[in-house]
């Protein structure tokens, strides 16, 4: 059974916790993208997860700022894109021009801690 078949009156909730319990794995200083978190729940829902992560209600105990765009660029964050280097900077994350510096070397997997 997938995480999205248990649904409640809201619909996407079960999913949108799975997300957020994937993502409170990420440690500060690393960053993981929103194809990753979908590809360890089995989906590619991608717009989904960037979905969950614009209506975490959890933050920052779920850091959805530690979450990229597969290219490396920081996407986007409910506080802003300022906010968003501002917390990764904060963690040891370098951002130059709107990327993420050294990514692959930053990029959190799922299953290799």
């Amino acid at each position: 059974m997938k995480p999205w078949d248990l649904k409640n009156d809201s619909g996407s909730i079960a999913f949108n916790e799975k997300t957020y319990e994937l993502l409170r794995q990420v440690p500060a200083g690393k960053v993981v993208t929103y194809a990753d978190i979908a590809r360890a729940l089995g989906t590619k829902a991608y717009r989904a997860v960037g979905n969950a992560m614009n209506k975490n209600p959890y933050a920052p105990h779920v850091p959805c700022h530690r979450v990229v765009n597969s290219d490396g660029r920081i996407g986007g964050f409910a506080l802003g894109c300022e906010k968003k280097t501002a917390l990764l900077e904060k963690e040891g994350v370098d951002v130059k021009s709107g990327k993420i510096v050294d990514f692959e070397k930053k990029r959190f997997q799922f299953g290799a801690h």
